[in-house]
């Protein structure tokens, strides 16, 4: 797979708005508050009213990492998306009341990356991905074949929040919503970064240098926020195991 490098990042969650802010956390997790919603400046009033919280924190994450690059394609990924709509709107119909259109039309999958799209008037190829626990996976394979077919940049934003309580069952590791973009290039240096997968995970493997021991009482990291981890610190490499498969990520110095 094509080698790629980190032009740029940016994250946002309750209490981290800064890269700085970011990397200190990271390195020494500790609890955050579950509220919290950024003010979404960049985005024209009329539209940013439409926006739940966590739209406007994906939507937040990528204007601070697009800032002034030229328009590159753009893959959301989220692992269940904005999934409270979705519970608002079943909730509806079980108690047989009107549904909302513009409720209705923002629970897709896609619509953050929509409402992104038309209120920047990019016209760039964007996607939005969900693929379970490999989905960071699932977004940086796809942004890696846009950079082998010779595109000039890509970016990907990664948004995450607690699953509503219908389901929250099904996920359990996600305590604060957050999300997270990173712009990326194709790379052959000593930075460039590979992804790749092998059919199952290596028994006994040796702990990743992008893991290392965190305080008792340290909040455990969703797969996708230790993948920024290992993006951001400059570590060599890091495995993700899950589903019978470990994705291994490395830094070539």
């Amino acid at each position: 797979m094509v080698g790629f490098s980190v032009q740029r990042w940016a994250a946002w969650a309750p209490g981290l708005v800064n890269p700085a802010s970011w990397e200190t956390w990271l390195a020494t997790p500790h609890p955050l508050p579950a509220e919290g919603t950024p003010a979404l400046a960049a985005m024209p009033a009329m539209m940013r009213r439409r926006v739940d919280r966590l739209g406007r924190i994906a939507l937040q994450a990528a204007y601070d990492t697009h800032v002034d690059a030229p328009d590159a394609p753009v893959i959301f990924a989220s692992r269940y998306g904005d999934l409270g709509r979705s519970v608002e709107l079943l909730t509806q119909l079980a108690r047989s009341e009107p549904l909302s259109p513009t409720s209705f039309s923002l629970s897709v999958h896609n619509a953050i990356g929509a409402l992104y799209s038309i209120a920047r008037g990019d016209t760039s190829a964007y996607a939005a991905i969900a693929a379970g626990e490999e989905t960071v996976e699932a977004a940086f394979t796809e942004a890696c074949g846009l950079l082998s077919d010779g595109v000039p940049r890509v970016m990907v934003v990664v948004y995450e929040e607690p699953v509503p309580t219908p389901w929250e069952h099904f996920s359990r590791d996600v305590a604060f919503p957050h999300a997270w973009a990173c712009l990326l290039s194709a790379s052959t240096g000593a930075d460039a970064i590979h992804l790749d997968c092998a059919a199952s995970a290596p028994e006994d493997s040796p702990a990743s240098p992008a893991e290392p021991a965190a305080p008792v009482d340290a909040p455990e990291l969703p797969a996708d926020l230790r993948a920024l981890r290992f993006l951001v610190s400059g570590a060599s490499r890091w495995e993700h195991a899950t589903g019978g498969r470990c994705w291994r990520w490395a830094r070539h110095a």
